[in-house]
């Protein structure tokens, strides 16, 4: 399957309580395109490591409301659109109006991705936004159901990309993947005070000199 296919058959996904960043528009704060915006950034970000070849995949739970829901890039938040640029070149765009907006767990993973000199592609469990009923600027977890419906998605993602190797961050993606008998290595979720682990789990993995997180 080539990128520009696989977020076509992602877009077309429609659930409750789950905001789609590639076909769905957000009233309060989305651009009047900003569903093509975000097509075209995780597009890129697929031909970039499709092109260089991929070291590893970083899978965590799903997109949160401050991060991916409105770049359209896993793990990545509106503050750190311009190191993505630097390191995986193009130059990835705002999908909103307004200031941008920074996600914690997006701080600490690209405080760490920017130090490994490898090509990393990041990615989620359940790679579409999941919120309260009612609520939608907000973060829950993905059911079960929700996340079986994505089982093929993930494994043509893997197929698509060959990477020699798949980090899990957190627990919950950590298990996701062993019941699809994938084989991950595990760091702790940066979120709720685990940063320094993962920084740790990440230092052990790939060797790159770690540095103290700010703040």
């Amino acid at each position: 399957m080539t990128p520009s296919n696989f977020v076509k058959a992602l877009s077309a996904v429609q659930l409750d309580a789950v905001f789609n960043p590639y076909s769905e528009r957000c009233d309060l704060y989305d651009r009047a395109d900003a569903p093509k915006r975000r097509r075209a950034n995780l597009r890129g970000f697929l031909d970039a490591v499709s092109a260089t070849g991929v070291d590893s995949v970083w899978i965590a739970r799903d997109l949160g409301y401050r991060g991916g829901r409105r770049t359209g890039l896993p793990l990545t938040d509106e503050v750190h659109l311009d190191v993505f640029g630097k390191i995986y070149g193009g130059s990835p765009v705002r999908a909103t109006k307004g200031d941008p907006m920074a996600e914690r767990t997006a701080a600490v993973i690209w405080n760490v991705l920017k130090d490994i000199d490898r090509s990393i592609f990041l990615w989620n469990i359940f790679p579409l936004h999941p919120f309260e009923p009612g609520d939608p600027l907000s973060n829950r977890c993905h059911t079960r159901a929700e996340r079986e419906m994505f089982s093929e998605v993930l494994l043509t993602l893997l197929d698509m990309l060959r990477p020699r190797r798949i980090v899990a961050i957190g627990r919950d993606a950590h298990k996701a993947l062993a019941d699809l008998d994938l084989d991950a290595l595990p760091v702790r979720h940066p979120s709720y005070g685990g940063q320094t682990e993962f920084v740790r789990g990440m230092h052990d993995i790939y060797g790159y000199p770690s540095q103290p997180l700010a703040g």
